[in-house]
């Protein structure tokens, strides 16, 4: 796996959310004071109302799904269709989750599955129910409804998904599936296009998959 720029873009909030502070080292012969200490793992930024609270408040009638779950879904939608659907199965409402790894940065399945190029997962989340976006419309390919969402909202050509991954980047994942919105998204604001790591990797997997099909030699007696 290409992990350089993956590791800087997006895999700070793949990696199960785990965010270590490093230990401040000095100059000096003296023991450096330890840096305080950061929970692994999410954590709710701190809030206070400084606003009159909504007169309706909601009823919780029912338990929330648990984070680590939807977690590892989402981690799981980037790459694994066997854990997608074992999960799935699981629980189903998990197709309409979507984790927040802090910063802004909110992903769902369908999110993680589209900037990863990964056609098989996209469709079988949109098949149980997931809500599409521009995003996975760009990846499948689907440029008639990526021009009509920009034409009705123009900057929705410079808007972000997961990790800040473009337009342009999703139809580019998508490859020539997806030329046809790459070409479109060009016309509209034409950016350089730069080397696409998942791209590579999809690459590299069909490659590995085609070579792991193919009979063995049969030995010579």
């Amino acid at each position: 796996m290409n992990t350089n720029r993956y590791s800087r873009r997006s895999f700070a909030a793949l990696t199960a959310g785990a965010f270590l502070t490093s230990t401040v080292v000095r100059a000096e012969d003296k023991p450096a004071a330890a840096a305080p200490e950061v929970p692994l793992g999410p954590r709710e930024a701190p809030f206070e109302r400084d606003y009159e609270a909504p007169k309706f408040q909601p009823k919780w009638k029912n338990a929330q799904l648990n984070r680590t779950l939807i977690q590892d879904f989402v981690m799981f939608a980037h790459t694994d269709l066997e854990m997608v659907k074992k999960l799935v199965e699981k629980e189903a409402a998990l197709v309409l989750a979507i984790m927040n790894w802090g910063a802004g940065d909110w992903e769902s399945g369908l999110g993680a599955a589209a900037h990863c190029g990964r056609h098989d997962i996209v469709e079988l989340l949109l098949e149980k129910g997931a809500r599409p976006d521009i995003f996975c419309s760009a990846m499948l390919g689907q440029v008639d409804v990526v021009r009509t969402l920009i034409t009705f909202q123009p900057k929705l050509i410079d808007v972000k998904g997961p990790h800040g991954f473009s337009l342009h980047f999703h139809a580019q994942v998508g490859g020539e599936q997806s030329a046809n919105v790459l070409d479109y998204l060009q016309t509209v604001k034409k950016i350089e296009l730069k080397p696409n790591p998942f791209l590579k990797m999809k690459e590299d997997a069909k490659k590995q998959a085609e070579e792991g099909a193919k009979p063995a030699p049969e030995e010579k007696k």
